[in-house]
């Protein structure tokens, strides 16, 4: 039974110039062999991905999504440069494998890099994987001891250190943000303005221990070993990746996580199996990583409310380009009453919070 991610045919409207692939890999990549066949993975919101097979060679190629404008979001040649520097002292990332800024060659810039082939947890576990309680608590640890792995990487000696600005870092989230969901915002979706009044009210002073931060750090952006489906052996999408608080890394990671006894626009909002039996619960989440870190986690409710507003804001950045029309990809249509919900999910959460 198939339980690693498949590719398909390429999807309409994200097609890619095939012989422009070829003539750059053979002048970038040596030793391939065979024929070279190009199929899309089906997942996933943001960059585009695609397999690209040359013989027994696997690899990726990543470019920005169809009619995307949010540039450091989708800056491939960052990404890159993320990858290049980091894996020499994080083995557990992709390789990259070459980068090209030449748009003539498939419409926009990318770049190619090993696969990391494994178990991809989406919305359910899939068939052929079984997680016991013991084993599900087990997977959720190693979560969290790998995200510490990764804020423990020492940015300045791994060459990493232009990849963000500590000094001022929470309030550049919280403004920047705040800016990207008022441009992005359609008819059809909340304001969010109490939310993000909320946000400026509560912020807490820059971390005096800036770390690593991977900005996307979940389920679906990790490989599991195929034999022990609890072990991880990949971390991918290092698109958003800086340097600055490691709680915000921590809170955006925890927006994702729903329990099995969240309210029902929660459940709506899962994306990943976070509700299986013997996973972990957030707090119990939170708790770990105070306990492996030492980190103080008492203003904590602000990270997960900044987390919950920020997946709204890139859930509505996407819709938006389908309420406009520049992708048709219907997958986007459903995006607004996640908006929506993490709304509703948010404006709660603030009405409990103790800070």
């Amino acid at each position: 039974m198939q339980v690693t991610d498949v590719p398909t045919i390429v999807r309409p409207g994200e097609e890619i110039d095939v012989a422009g692939v070829k003539v750059f890999l053979k002048d970038h990549i040596d030793d391939l062999d065979g024929e070279i066949r190009i199929r899309q993975f089906p997942s996933g919101f943001s960059n585009l991905t695609y397999l690209i097979t040359a013989g027994e060679r696997h690899m990726v190629l990543r470019r920005p999504p169809i009619g995307a404008n949010v540039i450091a979001g989708h800056d491939m040649g960052r990404e890159y440069r993320v990858l290049s520097a980091l894996h020499p002292v994080f083995p557990r990332c992709p390789k990259p494998l070459a980068f090209t800024e030449d748009e003539s060659l498939i419409g926009a810039p990318f770049f190619i890099m090993e696969k990391l082939s494994g178990i991809i947890l989406r919305k359910n576990v899939p068939g052929g994987v079984v997680f016991s309680d013991d084993q599900a608590k087990g997977l959720c640890n190693n979560l969290v001891d790998t995200l510490v792995d990764i804020h423990t990487i020492d940015v300045q000696a791994a060459g990493l250190d232009f990849i963000g600005k500590p000094l001022g870092y929470v309030k550049r989230q919280v403004d920047g943000w705040s800016k990207r969901y008022r441009r992005a915002k359609t008819q059809d979706a909340p304001d969010f303005e109490a939310v993000m009044a909320w946000l400026v009210e509560k912020m807490p002073q820059d971390s005096v221990r800036p770390t690593m931060v991977h900005n996307d750090y979940k389920f679906d952006n990790l490989v599991l070993d195929p034999d022990q489906p609890g072990e991880i052996t990949g971390i991918l999408d290092w698109e958003m990746a800086t340097y600055g608080d490691p709680l915000m890394d921590l809170g955006n990671s925890l927006a994702y996580w729903v329990e099995k006894n969240d309210p029902e626009e929660m459940q709506v909002m899962r994306t990943m199996p976070t509700n299986i039996d013997g996973a972990l619960t957030r707090r119990e989440i939170l708790n770990r990583y105070a306990q492996q870190t030492g980190y103080d986690i008492g203003n904590f409710d602000f990270y997960y409310c900044f987390g919950l507003f920020r997946l709204a804001v890139i859930a509505q950045q996407i819709y938006n380009r389908y309420y406009q029309g520049i992708t048709k990809n219907k997958r986007f249509a459903m995006l607004i009453f996640g908006v929506i919900g993490l709304e509703k999910t948010a404006r709660r959460f603030m009405e409990s919070s103790q800070l």
